[in-house]
């Protein structure tokens, strides 16, 4: 593989993209694939100190401010670790990327998602992954699966996730080639394996 190929795992928060970004990237070195993980925001020396920003109880933003350190992480991320790994052509598998934006602060924050969009790909030079799968759950099992106190975001009122559940939905209908919607409501190898077939159909 001449370029490498990029891949992002989204959706509410404990639907459990961290355990299939994992198993994916296992799989994916099975293969013969050199991968390399992220996970967004965070990453890198700059992104975990925003990371930790956002993400503290204690400190109140309004959106815009949240949009913006967020597509800062994601500038740095991309720049340092996923367009290097993509150039040596390995398998970038992130977990999240701009469509977290363009939801979270965008479809369920109020900010216009077309405007993240492009601010976007400022941020990140017009780098998208080439598929990203959304694991779909409802709020409620998101919520029970959660380990930890919640952060920040987590906190949120269950209406303000419900429309983070909807914008991903409605971005995938915009987007089918390049978001698709997994149903996280199985079994974790069921659901890697509903991942996997996604992947090949686009990896070959």
């Amino acid at each position: 593989m001449s370029r490498g190929f990029f891949l992002s795992l989204d959706g509410l928060d404990g639907t459990g993209k961290s355990t299939q970004c994992r198993l994916l990237a296992r799989w994916l070195r099975e293969q013969g694939h050199a991968v390399t993980e992220c996970a967004d925001p965070g990453g890198t020396a700059v992104g975990d100190v925003i990371r930790t920003l956002l993400l503290d109880h204690r400190q109140e933003m309004v959106l815009p401010c949240e949009a913006f350190l967020f597509l800062a992480s994601r500038a740095q991320l991309t720049a340092e670790i996923i367009r290097p790994a993509l150039d040596a052509g390995q398998v970038v598998v992130a977990d999240r990327y701009l469509l977290a934006n363009v939801v979270y602060q965008g479809h369920a924050g109020g900010l216009p998602p077309e405007q993240l969009w492009e601010m976007g790909r400022v941020a990140t030079r017009g780098l998208e992954p080439d598929l990203t799968l959304v694991l779909d759950l409802s709020i409620e099992s998101a919520r029970s699966r959660r380990a930890g106190p919640p952060d920040r975001v987590e906190s949120r009122a269950n209406d303000y996730h419900a429309r983070v559940r909807r914008g991903f939905l409605t971005e995938a209908e915009r987007r089918p080639d390049r978001i698709r919607i997994i149903d996280a409501d199985a079994a974790v190898q069921a659901v890697h394996q509903r991942i996997r077939e996604e992947v090949m159909r686009v990896l070959g």
